[in-house]
């Protein structure tokens, strides 16, 4: 996994956990957002860094 989104994933999963644990409804349906907005995150750089990778191949340069 990329760095982006890393640190979200983690405290949502955290957070879910807690609102597990503890019967809390609504902290682990947040870590649950946590997490899905980390995984956007990574998404989004990957997405990005194909972009950079095509962007230079079309101008003739190495990867």
């Amino acid at each position: 996994m990329t760095g982006k989104g890393r640190m979200d994933k983690a405290k949502g999963k955290a957070k879910e956990v807690a609102g597990k644990v503890t019967g809390n409804r609504e902290q682990e349906i947040e870590g649950k957002t946590d997490q899905a907005r980390g995984e956007v995150k990574k998404l989004r750089g990957k997405a990005e860094e194909r972009i950079r990778r095509a962007r230079r191949s079309m101008r003739g340069e190495p990867h």
